[in-house]
């Protein structure tokens, strides 16, 4: 119910957007990657993502999503699903503010589900053609599902509910070396008394053709406080097919 109600409240943040006039369509990129994972899991694993953003005027509505499957010897050892929205809206060239909410269901981890919902302010540090660089903060409410861990048939932690404050801070750096090939660095914290999520992904793209390009990332993901019985930091390396569309 409470996932319910926060995935209400990111659709009324959003409501300017559809009583705007819309001229402008959507561009982004979807994804299909394959790699292998180090941490909870070890395995080779499959992956689909999808960025998507949409500008109206000052306003813009941003879309991100994952979805990451593995299997070992016929048996499945990674389900993992990210959804995440945003709605920004410019100040100026440099300052803008906006809306976030994140939704995170992942089977091999400690926690069932993980949701974030904030309002916050947001920095260009350089935006162009070669190298943009944007900050954002934002102060908001974490929930998380902990999942029960047994031994056997013994309940060693039973499952619970956590609600908190939390603060979410993040960083995403694009560098354009030549027309051909690109660095990009994504950083992303949410901090609360509970647990704190912190994530990196550094990657390297190069473009196949106009649309189609090639990618090799990193991802790190840690937390400063798992449930027991369950690693604090995943790691993946991943080798990703990348298709690039928009307006």
């Amino acid at each position: 119910m409470r996932i319910v109600t926060l995935l209400c409240a990111a659709f009324f943040i959003s409501a300017p957007i559809a009583t705007a006039d819309v001229t402008d369509g959507w561009s982004g990129e979807g994804s299909f990657s394959a790699g292998t994972t180090s941490g909870n899991t070890d395995t080779t694993d499959l992956g689909l993502g999808l960025d998507l953003t949409r500008k109206v005027g000052d306003w813009a509505v941003g879309v991100n999503a994952a979805a990451d499957f593995g299997e070992t010897d016929g048996v499945e050892t990674k389900n993992r699903t990210f959804l995440a929205g945003n709605v920004d809206r410019d100040i100026n060239e440099k300052l803008f503010v906006f809306g976030q909410t994140s939704f995170e269901k992942d089977e091999f981890s400690g926690f069932e589900n993980r949701v974030f919902l904030g309002a916050g302010a947001g920095y260009r540090v350089y935006d162009n053609e070669q190298l943009s660089w944007e900050l954002r903060a934002a102060p908001g409410y974490k929930l998380d599902e902990i999942r029960e861990v047994l031994s056997g048939s013994v309940v060693t932690t039973p499952g619970e509910t956590v609600e908190s404050f939390a603060v979410l801070g993040a960083s995403e750096f694009n560098w354009q070396l030549n027309d051909n090939v690109s660095i990009s660095n994504s950083t992303d914290a949410i901090y609360a008394e509970e647990s704190t999520q912190l994530g990196n992904t550094l990657a390297l793209t190069a473009s196949l053709t106009s649309t189609l390009s090639a990618r090799v990332s990193f991802d790190v993901r840690h937390d400063t406080s798992p449930p027991e019985g369950f690693e604090s930091t995943d790691t993946a390396t991943r080798i990703s097919l990348v298709y690039k569309f928009g307006a």
